[in-house]
């Protein structure tokens, strides 16, 4: 089994980091080296998650070799050793062997720093560029982050010059490179805080509010009304972008210089207005520079920086409405259930994707019943019980880890106990999942937040390039100070414990921050102690009122204008309940109109072909009789048809959605015949 264990969760970190990335970027749409750098920079911070505890349970089998292997208070040249046990070390089932995990941790840090502060940066900006070269969406990049740089620069440079200064320290290359990873943990640590302190208190309450049915369904009201909001403002927003493109198409024609650049504006529209545009387009027009005035290249730039972003935050905004839809549809379904005498679950609307026959099999309207109206709520509440007690004993091991004599930290407390026992699998899981909260808990709200419309992580394939990067470069710079503050709270870091014993090979990696006393001694110690402040802000949704105050509606149950959202958002929800009725209602009358009038209108149809070969001869003839001979019965059919349409005609109809002429559609398809036809009804006495 030696290195099995390290192999297999190479390749399952690998499967879970690429069924997130689908879940959130689009495989299809987006540029495939925005998909392989964010894929790598997520895959290299859930693999030192995951691979750490693995390094914990390898350092504490060497630790009991070197203490078989000398006497109780022996120095085994620079560690010092614990009293050997009696029993002798038995070796860890995950054991990987000496001189991997160094290597393993020294490509895993390092790459992930230079896609952090290099790549990702540098990509984020050449995502977002509007050039229509790859020259000039370099120089833009590159433009966009010479400040960038120039600030890591300065705070290296203020580094250095402090270490350089003090006549302790002597410059080497192993210090130069503490003092940058330094920098770097402090930089994350500062923002680890920050998300720890909210998602500790947020992922608790969260799944504790779960278990209210009201409480749900209201909340989601409240957001079908802002998310309504934010859909029209992003057709608004489309629609004067898309007049923009169209006034550029119209000015510059086939044969100008810049024609290529509006061609590739247009190829980013959406199509019904690629074709709208392409009706008005007149080739044969020639340029002329001195009568018209044409838009320069930069303005051409900025146009279709805007197009993208336009074009993209619509379709973001139209899929999830009708992800919400669902969500509230489904939610007034388990509240209309809740009081079912049969006990089985019935859905106000089929699904629209096709369920899975074996889900389908197991999971019977009975099962779905009594899951979501009985148990599921009570599983919310103990998993709620469960969360709130690790973010308690979070918080307490936060503010006591610095303290080694006596152990107050409960995390190192449970591994001590574990290592005289050298319980190895009670060690990992132990370690996986202290680090595996602490993950969720600041992963979950990188995944929440959002920057205005600049940074947000949408489902359901929704989320831009410059956002699935953004989240790459915070999972970088997290994840590193993450695992370094879980070592302090398990006191396997010899920084916190103040042992002279054997590090884990991923201290190793990060230095001694000795080199930087007051870093070591008092930031690392003292600052993660905010995290009560922050938690106590959380309980009380300090930061949501603040935001509600600033003019940004955030969901608070006591407050008139959140009671105005949810009635805004319950209307809205309401009438696209209605609208989707009507549409059902309608398929389900075609469906039976074909049941009913199929069959007789194929007989029709076979009479009709009889009847017209039978009089073939006679045709010329008869050219002044009324076709209507020969087809009465389907003309009979056909008004069954009008008549059976005519029923189905909704109450809310509206005639200006009608367009009697198919030429003026915005479809904009050429249908053949329709001029001619238009013209064969202009006789003077038709209305008559």
């Amino acid at each position: 089994m030696s290195g099995a264990a390290l192999g297999l969760e190479i390749v399952f970190v690998f499967f879970l980091a690429l069924f997130l990335l689908h879940r959130y970027g689009d495989f299809k749409k987006q540029h495939r080296l925005v998909i392989i750098a964010t894929l790598l920079a997520w895959y290299l911070c859930f693999l030192i998650v995951f691979i750490l505890p693995l390094d914990v349970s390898t350092t504490i089998y060497n630790r009991c070799k070197l203490a078989v292997n000398s006497s109780p208070a022996e120095n085994n040249g620079s560690y010092v050793t614990l009293a050997p046990s009696k029993e002798k070390c038995f070796k860890p089932w995950s054991y990987i062997p000496n001189g991997i995990m160094p290597i393993f941790w020294r490509v895993v840090y390092w790459t992930s720093q230079f896609l952090t502060w290099i790549l990702l940066p540098f990509m984020q900006s050449y995502a977002r560029s509007g050039g229509f070269s790859i020259t000039g969406k370099i120089k833009t990049a590159l433009i966009e982050n010479a400040i960038y740089y120039g600030t890591y620069l300065l705070i290296f440079g203020a580094f250095l010059i402090y270490v350089a200064v003090n006549p302790n320290f002597n410059l080497q290359w192993n210090q130069l490179q503490t003092i940058g990873i330094a920098a770097a943990n402090t930089w994350g640590l500062f923002l680890l805080v920050l998300l720890l302190g909210y998602g500790l208190v947020e992922i608790p309450r969260s799944h504790w509010n779960g278990a209210k049915r009201g409480y749900l369904l209201m909340k989601t009201y409240f957001k079908a009304a802002k998310l309504m909001t934010e859909k029209a403002d992003a057709e608004e927003n489309l629609e004067d972008i898309m007049e923009e493109v169209r006034k550029v198409s119209e000015s510059i024609k086939y044969n100008h210089p810049l024609r290529k650049c509006v061609d590739t504006i247009l190829k980013k529209c959406p199509t019904e207005y690629q074709e709208r545009m392409g009706r008005n387009m007149d080739d044969y027009e020639d340029f002329d520079e001195r009568q018209n005035s044409y838009p320069s290249e930069k303005s051409l730039v900025k146009l279709h920086k805007q197009v993208i972003y336009s074009v993209q935050r619509h379709r973001r905004t139209q899929v999830q409405w009708q992800i919400l839809l669902e969500q509230a549809f489904y939610l007034e379904d388990v509240a209309k259930n809740e009081t079912s005498a049969t006990r089985q679950f019935v859905h106000t609307f089929h699904s629209q994707e096709p369920e899975n026959k074996i889900i389908q099999y197991f999971y019977t309207p009975t099962v779905e019943w009594y899951w979501e109206c009985l148990l599921r709520p009570w599983f919310y509440r103990v998993l709620a019980v469960v969360l709130a007690t690790f973010s308690v004993i979070v918080v307490w091991s936060e503010c006591t880890f610095f303290s080694t004599k006596p152990v107050l930290s409960l995390f190192a407390v449970f591994i001590q106990l574990a290592e005289k026992t050298y319980n190895y699998i009670y060690i990992e899981m132990a370690c996986f999942l202290t680090i595996f909260f602490l993950s969720i808990c600041v992963y979950s709200t990188v995944f929440r937040i959002r920057v205005f419309n600049y940074y947000y992580l949408a489902s359901h394939h929704q989320t831009d390039a410059y956002s699935l990067l953004f989240s790459g470069m915070l999972f970088c710079r997290l994840t590193p100070p993450l695992c370094l503050n879980f070592l302090g709270l398990t006191h396997m870091d010899a920084t916190i414990s103040h042992k002279n014993t054997q590090p884990t090979a991923y201290t190793s990696i990060m230095g001694s921050m000795r080199v930087l006393s007051f870093i070591a001694d008092g930031f690392y110690i003292y600052y993660p102690m905010l995290v009560v402040i922050l938690c106590i802000a959380t309980y009380f949704s300090l930061g949501t009122r603040c935001l509600n105050l600033l003019g940004f509606q955030q969901f608070m149950g006591d407050s008139e204008m959140t009671s105005d959202l949810i009635d805004e958002g319950k209307e809205l929800i309401r009438r696209e309940k209605r609208k989707r009725q009507r549409q059902e209602e309608g398929e389900n009358r075609r469906r039976e109109w074909k049941e009913r009038y199929g069959n007789r209108d194929d007989s029709t149809r076979n009479r009709v072909v009889h009847t017209d070969q039978k009089e073939s001869s006679f045709s010329e003839t008869n050219t002044n009789r009324p076709l209507s001979k020969y087809t009465r019965s389907n003309g009979r059919t056909e008004r069954d048809r009008i008549e059976l349409l005519q029923d189905a005609e909704p109450l809310d109809f509206n005639a200006d959605s009608i367009i009697d002429d198919p030429l003026e559609s915005d479809s904009g398809r050429y249908q053949p015949g329709g001029r001619y036809l238009s013209m064969s009804r202009s006789k003077i006495f038709d209305d008559v």
